[in-house]
């Protein structure tokens, strides 16, 4: 399940609690800063799913895998100008 914790980014309009994301593989990203962290999942831990600052954003899951949520994230990323 998606933890979105940068709730008034852009790239999240539409999306409510509950929202998953497909993950294949093992790698984590490690923030230095908190502050980065737009959304994350509990996987026996927090796991970091969207890291940004300006106007980088990057997911650490498959969005083109993701159904419909992977959709709404693709689209809100083409639609969004920073």
């Amino acid at each position: 399940e998606l933890n979105i914790e940068a709730t008034s980014h852009p790239l999240f309009e539409g999306l409510g609690g509950g929202a998953h994301v497909y993950f294949v593989h093992s790698y984590g990203l490690v923030p230095t800063d908190p502050s980065q962290v737009l959304a994350s999942v509990d996987y026996g831990g927090p796991v970091v799913a969207v890291a940004g600052r300006d106007n980088l954003v990057g997911t650490q899951f498959h969005p083109e895998k993701s159904q419909a949520v992977g959709l709404r994230l693709i689209t809100n990323f083409l639609k969004w100008r920073p």
